[in-house]
């Protein structure tokens, strides 16, 4: 039988490592962090979005999503348009330099990526991991106990 909890210390202390390690050549290579290319990766899948959205999507908090959208607006890589349709809320959408960014990065996050994941993977477990991986996530991002306005309410 397969020991979970050192399968999970597994997962959490690779996940460490890999961010660790593309969060340094990310930084050294294009002045961005690993937390910033994933905010502007998951911006350009969606032309726009809310702080909300990134919020949820990064499982982090609304207000640490609003600081990082802050440093992104800062250093000229997003802005912020009101948004039409609730006035509460701000919509997020990539400037053209976040766009030269994230595609002048994006090859070496996958460089990077398939040092560590695809060059030690043959490509048939490689696409049963990620399968598998998406479904966990699912069950998990449908489980409100792991959304973490949930988990501090506790």
């Amino acid at each position: 039988m397969t020991d979970l909890t050192a399968l999970f210390t597994d997962l959490v202390r690779l996940e460490t490592r890999l961010y660790n390690v593309l969060d340094a050549r990310l930084k050294a290579e294009h002045d961005l962090p690993l937390g910033q290319f994933e905010f502007l990766r998951f911006i350009a899948a969606h032309e726009t979005t809310r702080v909300f959205d990134l919020a949820r999507e990064l499982a982090i908090t609304v207000g640490a999503t609003s600081k990082a959208v802050d440093r992104l607006e800062y250093a000229g890589r997003v802005r912020r348009t009101a948004n039409p349709h609730d006035r509460r809320s701000s919509l997020v959408e990539l400037t053209p330099l976040g766009a030269r960014d994230l595609a002048a990065a994006a090859p070496t996050v996958e460089a990077e990526l398939n040092t560590w994941i695809g060059s030690v993977l043959p490509a048939a477990v490689l696409e049963q991991l990620a399968t598998r991986l998406s479904m966990l996530r699912q069950r998990a991002e449908a489980d409100s106990r792991t959304d973490r306005r949930e988990v501090f309410r506790t």
